[in-house]
């Protein structure tokens, strides 16, 4: 690997990590001994190769390593007249191996992916998937606040035009390029929902991404509930939530509502830290290999509360939200209530190359405390609650957490029955034990 290359650990796809890179040279000799240096695109193949050769965990068949080897030979053969024309044989390189997270990005695409972690964006607001089984690409969530938010885009639309280009064989990558752009212009969408198509044309603007919303909420008996909506796992979480939790304990609140719906992920550590805030001991996560090598997260003494925890979730919820909605729950630190969750335990590493591009590459599955692979799976709620469609087109961003709410009515329902029982049982949940059941009572029931 070239020195001077920073690399970061995310999950992404659903959520985004930057890492930074020196522009490395080839030291050419010409035909008179004098060393010069030239661009080499096959540098940067070269490179991509070596990145999944070396840390690629296989969790589809695909990839063998005399096979991949063979690969190398077959692109190194050939002339490449420019870099796109070497990127493209690096996305076919990658497409080999049919991991729809494991994916190269060119300089620009590179950049972009710096701005998901840094809190501002120009686009429409709209976290996109690869559907593994259609190949379709599918919204994961919108940015909430957005223009595809306002919209009424919901997670699980499908994309199936972008300014009357289908996305068909489109990478989420081909789509961001054409999503994305100057603020104040148009972008025509259509969308494929429940076996109907939708029009939804699209102003792009500058959107902040803020990364927790917090209130007091009383219940319907007098009890202060603290509601927290966190929205992604970017750079700005883990000191929103600790900012949002002492601002809820010194309004004396009697417990919290974590909403962790539609959050697409973002930075593994993220997860790890917010998870910490609410957890005192026990594991929180952990990473492995495929050389077997596991990396366990644990907490560290010093949760911000000791209050009952209930977590909303839902099928938008993915990636770091399942690390730390899993963390939670195994550790009976928290009721999970909602739906399940997306289904994403994969890890990847976000890797600078020489020219400025990029690359993510699947380097581990996690394991959630009690050693759970949620890959495919997702995470099952303790109290089911499905938001029908109908109330989820009428529900605005505005109505969340409150009784418009019939997710968070019940979140807010099993919360209160946690309270009666610990008041009930004169025992509170003590920061010092990793698992007490004190601190929930018996699990919910709907």
């Amino acid at each position: 690997m070239p020195s001077g290359r920073t690399t970061f650990v995310a999950l992404v796809g659903l959520g985004a990590c930057a890492a930074t890179a020196v522009v490395a040279r080839e030291m050419v000799i010409s035909p008179t001994g004098v060393v010069s240096i030239t661009d080499s695109p096959k540098e940067v193949m070269d490179q991509a190769w070596q990145i999944v050769f070396r840390d690629y965990l296989d969790t589809t068949g695909k990839y063998g390593p005399d096979r991949w080897r063979k690969l190398r030979r077959e692109v190194l053969a050939k002339s490449y007249g420019s870099p796109k024309e070497a990127y493209e044989a690096i996305r076919g390189m990658l497409g080999t191996l049919d991991d729809p997270y494991t994916r190269f990005l060119d300089p620009r695409e590179f950049k972009e992916m710096q701005i998901d972690t840094s809190g501002e964006l120009s686009g429409v607001g709209i976290q996109l998937s690869l559907d593994r089984q259609t190949k379709e690409l599918v919204v994961v969530s919108p940015i909430e606040g957005s223009p595809a938010s306002r919209a009424g885009v919901q997670p699980k639309d499908v994309i199936v035009s972008i300014d009357g280009k289908s996305t068909k064989g489109m990478t989420t990558e081909d789509a961001v390029k054409l999503i994305r752009g100057r603020s104040g212009t148009t972008v025509n969408l259509v969308l494929r929902r429940n076996g109907q198509n939708l029009d939804v044309p699209l102003v792009r603007e500058l959107i902040e991404l803020h990364a927790v919303n917090q209130q007091v909420n009383t219940t319907p008996e007098g009890v202060k509930v603290g509601y927290i909506r966190l929205k992604q796992f970017n750079a700005n979480a883990t000191k929103d939530m600790r900012a949002a939790i002492r601002d809820l304990e010194a309004k004396g609140v009697q417990g919290y509502v974590l909403d962790l719906r539609s959050n697409p992920g973002g930075l593994l550590m993220a997860s790890v830290e917010i998870a910490r805030q609410w957890l005192n001991e026990g594991i929180i996560v952990s990473t492995k290999t495929r050389d077997g090598i596991q990396d366990v997260k644990r907490a560290t003494g010093r949760a911000l509360t000791n209050r009952p925890l209930v977590v909303l979730v839902n099928e938008g919820s993915a990636s770091a939200s399942e690390i730390l909605s899993g963390a939670l729950q195994d550790n009976n630190r928290a009721v999970l209530v909602g739906q399940k969750t997306f289904g994403k335990g994969l890890v990847q590493s976000v890797r600078g190359l020489s020219d400025g591009s990029g690359m993510t590459v699947t380097i581990a599955k996690y394991l959630t405390p009690l050693n759970h692979d949620i890959h495919h799976r997702g995470i099952v709620p303790d109290v089911p609650v499905k938001m029908t469609e109908q109330e989820a087109s009428k529900l605005t961003v505005e109505d969340l957490g409150t009784r418009k709410d019939s997710q968070y009515r019940k979140a807010e329902s099993t919360l209160v029955k946690q309270l009666r029982t610990i008041g009930k049982l004169q025992n509170t949940y003590k920061p010092d034990s990793a698992n007490v059941p004190a601190a929930l009572g018996s699990p919910a029931m709907p």
